[in-house]
């Protein structure tokens, strides 16, 4: 597969899934040789180097994961700083409701479940202290388990997740 190719692919990868990912996982997903996945990764970490670029791309503990620029931070604070001085957005709400009553759950079920894209709205969610990482999942990359916190209860006026409405009852009334 052509070399730009690769990069596109890997650089989708990263994206999509937001938590540092392993060489060993992207490798394997890639079908390629564990030395050629970490030349084009050390390539494409070189190439966000780019000043256009607002992204880098990170690697810890031989895991690798995109990132934003440390230089570009005092934006993205400005930008968080407002948007946690408003109330919850509807997707906010959602992705909120769905961490609740599914908990411990992955970025990736959240998504499978809302249909769209949930980085930003996780994000959010982690900053407002609504939910936390809870742990990790033993399978390939090892994503993040997400649940609620003791915050989102006292945000809700709940003592326990016991006290979640329930869905059978909210889909009756619904209809």
């Amino acid at each position: 597969m052509d070399r730009n190719k690769l990069k596109s692919i890997i650089e989708s990868i990263l994206f999509i899934w937001g938590d540092p990912i392993s060489l060993e996982d992207l490798a394997s997903a890639l079908e390629l040789r564990k030395d050629y996945a970490r030349e084009i990764l050390l390539e494409m970490k070189e190439n966000y180097k780019n000043e256009t670029s607002g992204l880098r791309l990170r690697e810890v503990d031989g895991k690798f994961q995109l990132g934003t620029k440390q230089e570009n931070e005092p934006y993205l604070k400005n930008l968080i700083q407002e948007k946690n001085e408003k109330n919850l957005s509807k997707p906010a709400l959602e992705t909120l409701s769905i961490i609740a009553y599914k908990q411990p759950v992955t970025k990736l079920e959240v998504e499978e479940l809302r249909g769209v894209n949930c980085d930003s709205t996780i994000k959010g969610l982690l900053d407002f202290d609504l939910i936390e990482v809870s742990g990790k999942l033993d399978r390939i990359g090892h994503p993040n388990l997400y649940s609620t916190t003791e915050k989102f209860l006292q945000k809700f006026g709940m003592e326990n997740l016991e006290e979640l409405p329930d869905l059978k009852e909210l889909e009756e009334e619904s209809n």
